[in-house]
């Protein structure tokens, strides 16, 4: 079906009010980014806010940049394809590995006092990692901002009926100008307004989903006799060699993704890690990510169900139906929202998207202008020229993202896109990152050949054994949670075997980069009786590991 068509059979029923609220929220917006503008001064206020923000700004913030298309178009699209199964990209697939950035990473982070993730490889291992991971992660920073700039389209299309090209440049056009007036401030603080927004929005939509199907209890019937009883259950099926609508065993779910893609995508995308680096204070740094864990373990609730519900409104939805999946919330938002409600929920997927897409964006111009273009293109020049640079590479980011948008917009479920991408590039840079942290005879050429061998073994793992047919592997999330294994495995194999026929760097340069050594200008945390318990990153930590296992109880039966 034509995309113009699908827009105008997925039209919302919005009137003068949605609109009013529509546009009172993008006032506001730009009014942030204004006001922002005038705080900056330097390049450390344009791409870290000065590194001056209270922790609970910088904790929502990080879940809000995480809250975008990824997670609402993402997550919807997999509760319908995948069922339950779904809960696992939280309470496995994100909480340990927010819990291990918070309490292990940040540290090193924060203490090397690095701009983003990819300079701190250059000061473990050299300049040829460095490069090689500012130019990977700016290449994924591009890709998935236009999996948010599609998101945003799909909302477009179905508010308005433009055509999604039409819909993709206006979305691209108006982040570019507020992230582009008062860089990550405007963004971060946008964040925070944009994250209340989306509840609003998606609240509203979740409870009167599940009331039109019955309660949990109606959904969990409907799918059950629909789908079967492992659709609802997170751990049902996913024994070694029994078949699961996820098409992966609880092995693959807890390497692949619980440890190789989440810890890959938490701990070094830094789209994420940035929003801790803006932070005050290192306390405040760890506590960035321990904050966002606590609302991270609910936010299924919001997402997940809506597309278990669409998928009962609409059996038929998929690739060849007409409906992708990927159009489940707008679906719902169409059927069961009624004016006002609609237009406070359209006005949450389109903060979402734009954060999921500043987050990108800002994290793109960060890296490249700091990593790429300051250090190995354009040398020596004054402070005011580099943010000069970050605002025109800003331009190009959005320009980018534009394009691969319509790369995204040929996947029926996004989530099976943005794993792909995570395997690709996220999870080789945890490998390089994890063992050059705890192993101080790692050399310089092991980082860069390991980071470059985990990056190619996932591609040839997912286009050629998988996408050539060589392998059996039931869906694209199973094949992407074996290739995030593979990256890692063969990344960790190259290390091991080339550090010790490498020369390693004096211990003495490594003060602040290897677990055990303390840098130099951090100064001691407070004792943990210094601070009030909300402020103990270590408490913060377990309890949501905690909260986040006794979730699944009530799925797992």
């Amino acid at each position: 079906m034509p995309s113009y068509q699908l827009a105008q059979d997925l039209r919302l029923p919005t009137n003068a009010l949605d609109y009013t609220i529509l546009a009172v929220y993008f006032l506001v917006i730009l009014g942030v980014g204004f006001a922002a503008r005038r705080s900056i001064k330097t390049s450390l206020d344009f791409f870290l806010s000065g590194r001056s923000l209270p922790a609970w700004v910088t904790g929502l913030a990080f879940i809000a940049a995480n809250l975008g298309a990824l997670e609402i178009l993402g997550m919807a699209a997999n509760g319908a394809q995948y069922g339950v199964y779904t809960v696992h990209w939280y309470w496995v697939g994100a909480i340990p590995a927010m819990v291990f950035l918070g309490l292990v990473m940040m540290p090193f982070y924060y203490g090397s006092r690095v701009r983003s993730v990819p300079e701190f490889l250059l000061h473990r291992f050299g300049p040829s990692s460095h490069l090689l991971s500012g130019i990977l992660f700016s290449a994924a920073s591009v890709l998935i901002a236009g999996v948010n700039l599609y998101a945003l389209a799909i909302v477009l299309e179905a508010l308005l009926g433009w055509p999604q090209w039409v819909s993709i440049v206006v979305s691209g056009l108006f982040v570019l100008l507020y992230i582009t007036l008062g860089g990550l401030s405007s963004a971060i603080y946008n964040e925070v307004v944009q994250f209340f927004v989306i509840l609003a929005g998606l609240i509203p939509l979740t409870v009167l989903a599940l009331t039109r199907v019955g309660g949990w209890s109606g959904l969990r019937d409907s799918l059950t006799a629909s789908q079967g009883e492992n659709f609802v259950s997170a751990w049902g099926g996913t024994g070694i060699g029994s078949d699961n609508p996820l098409g992966a065993n609880w092995l693959t779910i807890v390497l692949g993704l619980g440890f190789a893609l989440s810890f890959g995508y938490w701990t070094t995308n830094f789209a994420e890690v940035q929003r801790a680096l803006s932070a005050k204070n290192l306390s405040a740094a760890q506590r960035t990510p321990l904050i966002a864990a606590f609302p991270k373990i609910f936010i299924p609730a919001i997402v997940v169900i809506p597309g278990l519900v669409a998928l009962v409104v609409a059996p038929d939805i998929g690739p060849g139906s007409g409906l992708e999946y990927n159009q489940a919330v707008p679906l719902l938002m169409r059927d069961l929202l009624p004016n006002g409600v609609l237009g406070v929920a359209v006005t949450g997927l389109l903060a979402a998207f734009m954060a999921g897409m500043a987050a990108n964006v800002s994290a793109f111009n960060t890296v490249f202008t700091n990593d790429i273009w300051r250090p190995y293109l354009v040398k020596g020049r004054p402070d005011s020229y580099y943010v000069l640079t970050a605002r025109v590479v800003t331009a190009i980011g959005v320009l980018l993202g534009m394009g691969t948008a319509f790369i995204a917009a040929t996947f029926s479920n996004i989530m099976n896109y943005l794993q792909t991408l995570f395997s690709f590039f996220n999870v080789p840079l945890f490998t390089v990152f994890i063992i050059g942290m705890f192993w101080k005879r790692m050399t310089a050429a092991a980082g860069f050949w390991g980071l470059l061998a985990g990056t190619v073994a996932a591609m040839v793992n997912y286009f050629w054994f998988y996408r050539g047919g060589l392998v059996d592997i039931p869906t694209d999330q199973g094949a992407n949670f074996v290739s995030a294994i593979v990256a890692f495995v063969v990344g960790t194999l190259v290390v091991v075997v080339l550090t010790p026929l490498t020369r390693p760097k004096p211990v003495e340069r490594l003060a602040g980069l290897v677990y055990g050594t303390r840098s130099p200008g951090l100064a001691e945390p407070p004792a943990a009786g210094d601070e009030a318990w909300y402020r103990r990153p270590a408490l913060l930590g377990w309890g949501a590991i905690i909260l986040a296992a006794l979730c699944y109880i009530p799925f797992s039966f």
